[in-house]
């Protein structure tokens, strides 16, 4: 039976806090908005990190904020790795989390659906 905390997901849940407080702070380019991070998937062997990250009143395209965010996940190790005791800090790669524009999508056409004439009128 596996452990109801697992490792990788304990030290998945430290890096999205510390990544949250320094995204802010490394990030300073002021298109990309309120930068938050939605998640951190680990690899078991725990080398590798997909952070996931959205953004809030940015004007920079997703793609443009991964590439930013990306270019310095370098300095995010090396910060991660003096805030975290770990013998290997794992890569980071950064993705764009669409999980909220997705249920907007599905919000908008469910009550579209829900109108008296099932959304056929518009």
């Amino acid at each position: 039976m596996p452990k109801e905390f697992q490792r990788s997901t304990r030290v998945a849940e430290q890096i999205q806090r510390e990544l949250a407080g320094m995204v802010g702070r490394v990030l300073e380019d002021p298109r990309a908005g309120m930068v938050t991070v939605t998640a951190v998937q680990l690899s078991k062997d725990l080398s590798h990190a997909r952070v996931f990250v959205s953004s809030l009143g940015g004007s920079l395209t997703h793609q443009e904020l991964v590439q930013s965010l990306q270019h310095a996940s370098g300095f995010m190790r090396h910060e991660l790795g003096r805030a975290m005791k770990l013998r290997i800090m794992p890569e980071l790669r950064f993705q764009y989390d669409e999980t909220e524009e997705r249920a907007a999508r599905l919000e908008a056409l469910i009550a579209k659906a829900n109108t008296p004439d099932g959304g056929k009128g518009s």
